[in-house]
């Protein structure tokens, strides 16, 4: 014998739908813990990991690895791969030039701070020719200081863009702590001593010293 249909009156399939909105009103739909946790650990902030570093581990490296300038900058342009391993980081990218930490020490013979990539020539060997070019900002060319350090390496980032802003953050961080706080006016004729580094690249009038630290002595 064929089962009986049962066949619900429009009333019932409103009664239906009624308790289905009411089951579905109840639910909501929350953040779970490891979501927050995992975007929380994705946050890259490349300012604070230059800031929490500077000082316990940039300065105290750059000290004990910098040479004179004058004798890093005679090696290097003989003996790269010599001046690199005393005086510049050998955990470097391969095909990266050798960058050199150096002390810059001796009289302004010139200065450009017209421009926000402001400059000054020093002279090391007192002939009253430049032989370092020195950036004072605030805007700061290159990545001598983070490609300097051997205790930081390419492949500890995401990607090419977490490097190049982590870079950058060198610069910023020296400029707001250090370079900020130079004189500006009348420098030629004055001392200056600088920590820093720099990189032999093709087409620099003088090699291109990013600063650490910087000391500008007073008008003679």
């Amino acid at each position: 014998m064929p089962k009986t249909l049962t066949w619900l009156t429009p009333f019932s399939w409103l009664t239906l739908v009624a308790l289905a909105g009411l089951g579905l009103g109840g639910c909501k739909i929350l953040p779970t813990p490891v979501a927050q946790s995992e975007n929380s650990a994705s946050a890259f902030n490349p300012d604070k990991m230059v800031e929490d570093i500077w000082a316990p581990k940039v300065i105290p490296y750059l000290r004990q690895k910098a040479g004179p300038f004058a004798e890093v900058h005679a090696l290097a342009k003989t003996d790269p791969a010599a001046a690199g391993a005393k005086y510049g980081n050998p955990r470097k990218q391969a095909n990266s030039p050798w960058t050199f930490a150096v002390r810059v020490e001796g009289k302004i013979v010139a200065a450009n701070t017209q421009s926000r990539a402001a400059t000054m020539d020093v002279d090391v060997d007192g002939d009253d020719k430049a032989d370092a070019r020195v950036q004072i900002g605030p805007a700061i060319r290159g990545t001598a200081l983070r490609d300097s350090l051997d205790f930081v390496q390419f492949n500890d980032f995401t990607n090419q863009i977490d490097f190049a802003q982590f870079g950058k953050a060198f610069n910023a961080y020296a400029g707001k702590t250090v370079l900020s706080k130079l004189p500006r006016e009348a420098l030629e004729g004055r001392t200056a001593k600088v920590i820093g580094a720099y990189t032999i690249e093709g087409g620099q009038d003088l090699p291109l010293v990013t600063p650490a630290e910087a000391e500008i002595g007073p008008k003679p």
